[in-house]
């Protein structure tokens, strides 16, 4: 059996056999690279080991990964020519033996291996003639570790994010509590009103981010439910712009436009409303002078048919370079508070129920964001 890579052929005794250019070689085994594939087209790193455990190929994404040169890897015995350990220090292929061990075992699963003092993801495949005969092959898949250090990244910020948010609301419902429970008659009812209140509120932000947090793991897990029922959106825009109103904004700052008539429309209420007062906090929050909302049929800008909401505001709006990363987690749009997750769940909300959503620039200049909803049909006919 020979097997080329990296621009030469290794045949099974461990010597190079000629072999040039980067097409394969006229002597190779279709069967250890796959017919007319190159290993080195491959993403991930692949070293395949005979049956005498001797490396015979070592792809260009092994070499980058481990940097080892191919030229030292090929045709060695597969401990030397990549000496893993695992992270107690011990040496991974005298510890696995893969062609010595149980002869019904088809591989490792992928684990943590160092290799030089850095830090490797190995899976490996056991080929055998047959299903308990002895290993004819030893496939080796390895992968770096960066994509999964961003992940660790990306929770350990989460992490730091809502303790940050979870602090604040927390104190303030600890001092007031400790300071009703020990100086409760000095206090006027009104001074009591005002502190109840105040811890009320906080304990709503509270349960709002903890509810931010299990949207997170749902949408990021793949198991968002979608319950469908009746919405009138119109309706649904109108409580938010009430709701606003009466947390002190201005009426005159909202204008509601409607395109009527709209398809019947079955999509999850609660998660509606999640996505309306998302997009017009946001607005407020971040954006200047008229907020426009504007809902219409979603044929007129998509070919679906279905339900568009539109809102604008006049503010500075967001910067072209921004717009990329706009439904990613913890971006923020200015240091106006919030913890950066708003959007990123309104865009998995979104899309759990088949809709797209999109951002631009408004005709007055601030930011644009449009959402789409399909018809669809309602839960107890999916």
């Amino acid at each position: 059996m020979s097997v080329r890579t990296s621009g030469s052929t290794v045949a099974a005794e461990g010597g190079p056999s000629g072999g040039s250019g980067r097409g394969p070689s006229p002597t190779a085994d279709p069967a250890a690279y796959g017919a007319g594939l190159d290993p080195d087209d491959l993403p991930d790193g692949l070293v395949v080991a005979d049956e005498r455990g001797r490396v015979v190929c070592f792809n260009a994404a092994a070499a980058r990964i481990t940097d080892i040169a191919p030229e030292d890897a090929l045709g060695r015995p597969l401990e030397h020519a990549l000496p893993l350990q695992d992270i107690e220090g011990r040496r991974w292929w005298r510890l696995t033996d893969p062609y010595g061990g149980l002869a019904i075992r088809r591989g490792q699963p992928e684990r943590n291996l160092l290799l030089g003092g850095r830090e490797v993801l190995v899976s490996a495949r056991y080929v055998r003639s047959r299903p308990t005969g002895p290993v004819q092959r030893l496939v080796i898949a390895l992968r770096g570790t960066e994509a999964r250090r961003r992940t660790e990244l990306s929770h350990a910020e989460l992490i730091a994010t809502v303790a940050h948010e979870l602090r604040s609301p927390l104190t303030s419902v600890k001092g007031f509590t400790a300071t009703l429970l020990q100086k409760w008659e000095r206090f006027t009812d009104d001074q009591k009103r005002l502190m109840l209140e105040t811890v009320d509120a906080d304990a709503n932000r509270v349960t709002r981010l903890i509810a931010e947090l299990l949207d997170i793991s749902r949408i990021d897990s793949g198991r968002l439910e979608v319950r469908r029922q009746r919405v009138d959106m119109i309706a649904a825009v109108r409580r938010h712009v009430q709701a606003q109103t009466t947390a002190g904004q201005r009426p005159d700052r909202f204008l509601i436009r409607m395109r009527e008539p709209l398809p019947d429309l079955w999509a999850d209420p609660d998660k509606v409303d999640q996505v309306l007062g998302n997009l017009l906090e946001n607005a407020v929050r971040h954006g200047e002078g008229t907020v426009t909302i504007e809902v219409g049929p979603a044929s007129e800008a998509t070919s679906a048919e279905g339900t568009s909401v539109t809102v604008s505001d006049e503010g500075p709006g967001i910067p072209e370079e921004s717009m990329s990363r706009v439904f990613t987690r913890f971006w923020r749009g200015s240091k106006r508070g919030g913890t950066g997750l708003g959007l990123y769940i309104v865009k998995g909300i979104v899309e759990a129920h088949g809709g797209t959503i999109t951002v631009g620039r408004a005709p007055a200049g601030g930011a644009q964001f449009r959402f789409s909803l399909p018809v669809a049909a309602p839960a107890f006919l999916a």
